[in-house]
């Protein structure tokens, strides 16, 4: 499935969506504006603004006033990326130099305040306190989920639900409050925010681990980026944490963590990659994103029988489908 066939209906406003995003960017300094629209135009899935849109099919549909929250959520989350490069030293994103490659760490840092700043100058043109509530919310807990993340860069000894957790805040935390301010914006039913806040949530789970996935199984071709980059970076996912815990390859991927960790991350990882490859870890993975899954499905059962229901699983099923 294409992305125009899952934007369907919502091509139009997407365009809508897409100019507004490069509008809102441009301001007095014209550097900060450069590297912003380097980063944007990089491209993206900008799942967040299609599920808020998605979200305000549930209620009355005004593309005026929900721009004002789909606008904001992506840039929330392109700021986030920013950060992200500087904190992982990342060279490339989506096959392009980063905003950190291509000026220096304090340019980037800079440019992912500034697109911040310009995501609440957007939102404070919506009365609507209970959304600047949860959209404050949530940047809070991005920001525990990113120290945390550094916290455990190369931390053998994490568990499972610490991962969870993790992701929770770092991801899908963002998705849920997407489809959930769509449906708020568009002043829908309290439950069916509701019913799409644990849709969001379920799906942003699920395409987290596969990202992880697809960072030990997809081709430098697929992901934009050399396999294994998370564990060059330090970044323990979750279908490592099931491979330490594989006996059949447990002590030598810790003898390669270690040894990437010693090198700090400035090495071939082939033979970590290839250990978590051989284990377990791949399979428990999927079935724990098929479990995510199948709970937003169960989510949908719950919301209104309209047309953007049907589109809302198609989505999740294309967001997690196998690519590796």
């Amino acid at each position: 499935m294409k992305r125009f066939d899952i934007f369907g209906t919502l091509k139009k406003d997407m365009d809508v969506i897409e100019k507004e995003l490069y509008l809102s960017v441009e301001g007095d300094s014209p550097e900060l504006t450069e590297t912003s629209l380097h980063l944007l135009r990089a491209g993206g899935k900008r799942l967040r603004p299609v599920f808020v849109l998605m979200g305000g099919k549930f209620g009355s549909y005004d593309i005026e006033r929900l721009k004002l929250v789909a606008v904001p959520l992506e840039l929330i989350h392109s700021a986030s990326l920013v950060h992200d490069d500087v904190i992982d030293d990342a060279e490339t994103r989506r096959g392009k130099p980063t905003v950190k490659a291509k000026w220096d760490n304090r340019v980037a840092m800079y440019t992912g305040d500034y697109i911040y700043g310009r995501a609440l100058e957007l939102t404070t043109k919506l009365e609507a306190p209970e959304i600047h509530r949860i959209l404050a919310k949530a940047m809070v807990e991005m920001a525990i989920g990113e120290m945390e993340q550094i916290r455990d860069f190369f931390n053998t000894e994490q568990n499972i639900r610490r991962y969870l957790l993790r992701i929770r805040r770092k991801t899908s935390l963002l998705i849920a409050i997407s489809c959930q301010l769509g449906a708020l914006a568009a002043n829908a039913d309290r439950r069916v925010a509701s019913g799409l806040y644990r849709f969001g949530y379920n799906v942003g789970m699920a395409f987290q681990i596969q990202d992880d996935l697809l960072d030990l199984c997809g081709t430098e071709k697929q992901i934009g980026k050399p396999p294994g980059s998370d564990m060059r970076q330090g970044n323990i996912t979750l279908p490592v944490i099931f491979a330490l815990g594989d006996h059949h390859v447990s002590e030598p991927l810790r003898q390669e963590l270690d040894r990437i960790q010693a090198m700090n991350g400035q090495c071939d990882v082939s033979e970590a990659v290839q250990l978590v490859r051989a284990s377990s870890g791949i399979a428990k993975s999927e079935a724990l994103a098929d479990r995510y899954i199948r709970k937003a499905l169960d989510a949908l059962d719950t919301l209104p029988d309209i047309k953007t229901k049907k589109h809302l699983r198609e989505i999740a099923h294309f967001i997690t489908k196998r690519s590796y």
